[in-house]
């Protein structure tokens, strides 16, 4: 019996779906972060309005005062789908693994002075609820929003945030206990330093404009909060006890350079659509950014003790840089 072996050619009927090539201007090859992203937001066929806000539709361009012709004209730089986003944070995850395995395997925190163990664990694990406002805030903005383009990446950052109240509170665990959670949620419930921040989480749970929301928590608060904490307090800590604790929150500080590049390219889109959205969106940043600072003083005084207000100073200059970039004046 004999084979015969023969490669076949089979040329594709269509290079994407119909709504992608209309999107590319013809029938071209799309990356997968195209096809899981344009046009993929419902707009017809819809049953009836929703009887807890019958002045909208269910997903509606009006729940926001920031107008653009096209929502798509939203870029994530990241390119991320599930699947991209799925492999880089697993790569995050692995390092913040290992970096937490060596801590643990070589004893490092029990190396740690009593003041420096302690200052950890009052700073860092309150956070985690932060954390967790972040989660809601963003899964709000995913919810409300318009356009896969922004939606998509919002549910991303929102479960970044579930991951980075995990890694905090392992942190507290580390160096710590059991006890020191509860110490900690006690101290954001009642302790003078931390209900300002405590009181702008809360406040921003309640904005009825998405887009509001998204420069208070993603560009406002984050903004100044990772410079501050996870840079300029951990390199005090560094300084006076080593990289141990900048170890444990490493994953931090590489989610929040990378959540940058979404964040400032989509203020950018927003403010260059019109001078309206413009305006807008520096209202908003003077407002929240104003309050932020406010809100961090006493976390930030807790580490640094006088040197809070010069570090406020320097993260506030380097915030207002970071807004001209993306075309705002604040």
């Amino acid at each position: 019996m004999q084979i015969d072996l023969r490669t076949v050619s089979i040329t594709p009927l269509r290079q994407t779906f119909d709504h992608v090539a209309k999107r590319l201007g013809g029938d071209k090859p799309a990356s997968r972060y195209q096809e899981g992203t344009l046009d993929v937001q419902a707009k017809t066929n819809y049953h009836y309005r929703p009887t807890w806000d019958p002045a909208h539709k269910i997903f509606d361009e009006t729940r926001t005062a920031i107008k653009m012709k096209d929502w798509y004209a939203f870029k994530d730089p990241r390119q991320f789908y599930y699947g991209s986003w799925t492999q880089a944070r697993a790569r995050l995850q692995e390092t913040a693994e290992g970096d937490i395995e060596f801590v643990e395997s070589r004893g490092l925190a029990s190396n740690l002075s009593a003041a420096v163990r302690k200052l950890a664990l009052e700073l860092y694990v309150p956070l985690r609820h932060v954390e967790w406002g972040a989660n809601m805030n963003n899964s709000a903005i995913c919810a409300y929003g318009f356009g896969t383009a922004i939606t998509a990446p919002a549910q991303f950052q929102g479960m970044d945030r579930l991951g980075s109240a995990q890694y905090l509170s392992r942190l507290g665990l580390l160096l710590g206990g059991p006890d020191d959670l509860a110490t900690a949620k006690n101290a954001w419930l009642n302790a003078p330093a931390w209900q300002e921040l405590r009181r702008y989480v809360e406040d921003t749970f309640v904005l009825s404009d998405w887009f509001e929301l998204y420069v208070a928590q993603n560009l406002a608060l984050d903004g100044l909060m990772f410079p501050l904490l996870f840079k300029r307090v951990d390199d005090h800590l560094t300084s006076q006890a080593g990289p141990t604790v900048s170890m444990l929150t490493r994953f931090q500080a590489d989610w929040f350079a990378d959540a940058s590049k979404w964040v400032d390219a989509t203020i950018k889109t927003a403010a260059a659509e019109s001078a309206e959205n413009k305006a807008q969106l520096e209202a908003w940043t003077k407002s929240w950014a104003a309050r932020a600072a406010e809100a961090l003083q006493p976390v930030v005084a807790m580490a640094l003790g006088d040197a809070a207000a010069g570090a406020m100073d320097e993260a506030m200059t380097q915030f207002k840089a970071r807004c001209a970039k993306a075309g705002l004046s604040v």
